[in-house]
């Protein structure tokens, strides 16, 4: 079992190995663009606190002499001792600019250009291109927020930037630039991917627990398969899966595995039936043929003992070993028939009339049939594509059987044909013999088959007849059958297509 899981090749191992892979994949994916979204509203969400506070600023803390020269000279022009609202005091330079760690601040102005108003306390501030400055002057103008912007320092630290107009004394022109650090704001980020990241391996290694049993109960239908074909043979081909396994997959595979196991049950089977009458008819024919060859050796015999010199003893074993030598002459013909009928059951038929050919046969009919009663009952211009030889052939060996089971005086054959339907013809030969039992009538066609009542007949045939027949039926795409009950006689039927 161990082996079977984590073997390559196993199905087990590909689903599970495919499958947590996907879901690999698919929570990397979620973790990358989990990662995206957060950085972006982190830095989104500063950027609006950052303009927040540009907005709370003093519009003083951004003045000093350097700065801004016009605001000095305003300074220096009032007389001393008068009072200022807004002075401050001044010893020759500013204090010390006071603002937030890892903040920048900066002016920029078309007169002074990039002023840096960060101290000590705070990050130099970056400074952008004028091209840049000038855009973001547009996108105010067009009352359009200039969102943030993403910059290096000249320490290398990543800011974000904010931009604002500089509103009062110094009018649209100028802009307020605040930037922070985005190294905290990127902590947090990679923190929430690295609790994401641990959360999807514990997921990953959960699903790898829940996913083996759920994976072998799945594959419990296709184990139970591999079991039942390891139990198969030739000799237990009736064995069938079940074909509602709750699994439309392995249920399909179910119904086509019991598909092909009864097709080769029946291939088994006819291979079978096929050496048993094969055995049946080598046994059959040997029996047929020792017969006449054991009557002619035992003329041969009684010829060489003297025999010869009698004339009437002469024409009597020469009579009788003629005769053998037609009956296995008949036989030999016969099973040549067959042999030619199964190698290539191909006749040339042509159109004819039905009732025309059996007109033909008529007289030879009537001088078999000797004193019996013979009768015809014939439905003219019944016409099909038949062999006119081999159509023959049929309605003879068909009468010559109804001869053989009837008596010689009383017996009553009749030959009838009609068209049940449009497209099918009728030939039946009817008799009023001893009939045939339920229990050899599936047997009737089979090559030197007869029942036990045929054998104690004067003049019994090998058997073959009626597997002629049959065999030339088939051939015309036509079937021949045998309706008989013990003591009624028997009819067989041949039907046909007709034109």
């Amino acid at each position: 079992m161990l082996r079977s899981l984590i073997s390559p090749r196993s199905l087990r191992s590909q689903l599970l190995s495919r499958s947590l892979f996907i879901l690999a994949l698919l929570l990397l994916l979620i973790g990358t663009v989990q990662f995206v979204v957060m950085k972006n509203f982190l830095y989104s969400n500063q950027a609006e606190t950052l303009l927040s506070q540009i907005r709370s600023l003093p519009k003083e803390l951004l003045m000093n002499d350097s700065a801004f020269p016009n605001r000095r000279e305003r300074d220096e022009n009032i007389t001393p001792g008068t009072s200022n609202p807004n002075e401050t005091p001044d010893n020759g330079e500013r204090g010390p600019f006071l603002f937030l760690p890892d903040t920048s601040l900066a002016l920029i102005s078309q007169e002074e250009g990039f002023k840096n108003r960060s101290n000590e306390s705070g990050l130099p501030a970056p400074q952008l291109t004028d091209e840049e400055y000038e855009a973001i002057r547009e996108q105010w103008e067009g009352k359009r927020t200039g969102g943030y912007k993403i910059a290096h320092d000249e320490n290398g630290n990543e800011q974000l930037l904010v931009f604002h107009p500089a509103e009062g004394p110094w009018g649209w022109n100028s802009l307020i630039q605040m930037g922070i650090a985005t190294a905290p704001l990127k902590a947090i980020a990679l923190r929430q991917l690295s609790i994401f990241i641990i959360l999807s391996l514990l997921a990953l290694a959960g699903g790898l627990m829940l996913y083996l049993p759920a994976l072998r109960k799945t594959l419990n239908p296709l184990n139970q398969m591999v079991s039942t074909v390891k139990e198969l043979d030739a000799g237990k081909l009736d064995q069938r899966f079940p074909a509602a396994l709750g699994q439309s997959e392995i249920d399909r595979l179910a119904e086509s595995f019991n598909g092909m196991l009864e097709r080769l049950q029946t291939s088994f089977e006819t291979e079978r039936e096929a050496k048993e009458q094969m055995r049946r008819f080598i046994a059959d024919a040997s029996h047929e043929l020792r017969t006449p060859l054991t009557s002619i050796h035992g003329f041969l015999e009684v010829l060489l003992r003297g025999a010869a010199d009698k004339p009437e003893q002469l024409n009597a074993a020469l009579n009788s070993m003629l005769g053998e030598a037609k009956r296995m002459k008949k036989l030999v013909e016969d099973l040549l028939i067959l042999a030619k009928l199964d190698r290539t059951p191909v006749v040339s038929r042509s159109e004819a009339r039905l009732d025309t050919l059996v007109e033909e046969m008529e007289p030879h009919l009537r001088m078999l049939a000797g004193d019996r009663n013979l009768m015809f009952n014939l439905t003219p211009e019944i016409k099909s594509m038949v062999d006119c030889d081999k159509f023959k052939q049929v309605i003879l060996n068909l009468f010559h059987n109804a001869v053989q089971h009837t008596d010689p005086v009383k017996g009553n054959i009749t030959v009838s044909l009609s068209s049940p339907s449009q497209n099918l013809a009728l030939l039946s030969v009817q008799d009023n013999g001893p009939g045939i039992s339920a229990e050899h009538l599936p047997h009737v066609f089979e090559r030197f088959y007869r029942s036990d009542a045929s054998r104690t007949r004067k003049q019994g045939g090998a058997g073959l007849g009626l597997a002629i027949s049959q065999s030339i039926i088939e051939a015309h795409r036509g079937r021949i059958d045998v309706l008989s009950n013990p003591g009624e006689g028997a009819t067989f039927e041949v039907r046909l297509p007709a034109l």
